[in-house]
Formats: C-alpha cells, sequence, structure tokens
C-alpha cells in the first residue's frame, strides 16, 4: 500500500543528495521515478536539484498553480509511459497546501508512494506552509539529522545571517546557501539572539 512520506532536516542534512540516492535505487532497478521541485523562478524551466557533495538530476519544475495529481496521472497514462514506482518532492517546504492535498490523491489515488523531502522550520522558527500540512497529512514523517554548526549537538534550528551578522526577521523565503544560513541546536540559536 503506497503512503506519503515527509523527511524534514535543517540545512546541510543531506536531503536533495537523499533525493538523488533514492532515484538512483528505484532506476538502477529499472523501475520509474518522478522528481519534483518547487519552480523559484516562476519560469516553467526545468529545476536542478543540486546535493552539496556536487550530485545534480534534472526535476519538474512545480509552479504555483501546478496540480501535482494531474500531472503524475498524465505521466501514468501517456502510451509510452513507463509504471512509476515513486514520485520525488525536493524542497517540499515551498509547497501549498492545494499541492499537498493533491499529493494525497497520488498516493490514495493512484497507489504510488511520494515521498517529499523538506526543510520543517524556517529561520525565525515558523513552519512552511507546504512543512505544516505535510505534517498533517503525512503516513510517516522522519527526521534526517545533521549536526549544529557551533557545536556538536543535534540541529533542530537555523540562523539566517546578513552581512556575517544573525537576523531574525524579513520575508520567510530568501534563498542561499552556508555563507547565509548555518543549521543549528537550539541553545545556538537562542544563544544567537540574547547577549546578555
Amino acid at each position: 500500500m503506497a503512503q506519503l512520506y515527509y523527511k524534514y532536516g535543517t540545512m546541510n542534512s543531506g536531503k536533495s543528495f537523499e533525493i538523488i540516492k533514492v532515484a538512483h535505487n528505484y532506476e538502477e532497478q529499472g523501475k520509474s521515478v518522478l522528481i519534483f521541485s518547487p519552480s523559484m523562478s516562476g519560469r516553467g524551466t526545468q529545476e536542478l536539484i543540486g546535493s552539496r557533495v556536487g550530485f545534480e538530476r534534472a526535476a519538474i519544475p512545480v509552479e504555483h498553480d501546478t496540480n501535482l495529481y494531474d500531472s503524475v496521472k498524465t505521466h501514468t497514462t501517456l502510451p509510452s509511459a513507463n509504471k512509476i514506482y515513486c514520485v520525488l518532492i525536493d524542497e517540499a517546504q515551498f509547497l501549498k497546501k492545494h499541492h499537498i492535498e493533491e499529493l494525497t490523491r497520488v498516493v490514495d489515488e493512484l497507489n504510488i508512494p511520494v515521498m517529499a523531502f523538506g526543510l520543517k522550520n524556517d529561520f525565525q522558527n515558523e513552519l512552511f506552509e507546504g512543512s505544516y500540512h505535510l505534517l498533517v497529512q503525512a503516513d510517516k514523517i522522519e527526521e534526517i539529522k545533521t549536526i549544529c554548526w557551533y557545536c556538536d549537538r543535534k540541529a533542530t534550528m537555523v540562523i539566517r545571517f546578513r552581512d556575517g551578522q544573525p537576523v531574525n526577521a524579513g520575508q520567510q523565503i530568501q534563498i542561499g546557501g552556508n555563507e547565509d544560513y548555518k543549521p543549528v541546536c537550539r541553545r545556538c540559536y537562542n544563544g544567537a539572539f540574547h547577549t546578555e
């Protein structure tokens, strides 16, 4: 029976690498997968999933008005279509509520497992829209762990930096890398903003 999986972790926890690995494992056995990633460009161009260890994979872009159920169903009904064994989602925190509802239909009506990977909370320690609805709807939830940038505890939060200084105000979505964000534990997160 197919299930909806939500695998979350902070930045640098290897989420994109895990998607690439899962896709490889299916395809090595001759089993087709579909990979989706929210489009940050808004242009509908093919997205690339990139891991920090240097691997990349093409992904189908997801726009605000994309219907994921229809997209998966179309891929399964084309005359030359291979059976889809799994649907993989990168950066799932950027999905909207309707996308998550469409993914539940992929699982429940098309009987195709869906694995969504993403951040749980933002730099202000608030849930992203997609993360919230995945936590509500997922059949299985798993944390992908990594360590704090500053100590040896488990990272559960992220700090955003501007000009080398931690900030806790601004727009929720701002694309960046290691120079802009660091995965941290709760103690280091709180310590960054309380210097008493």
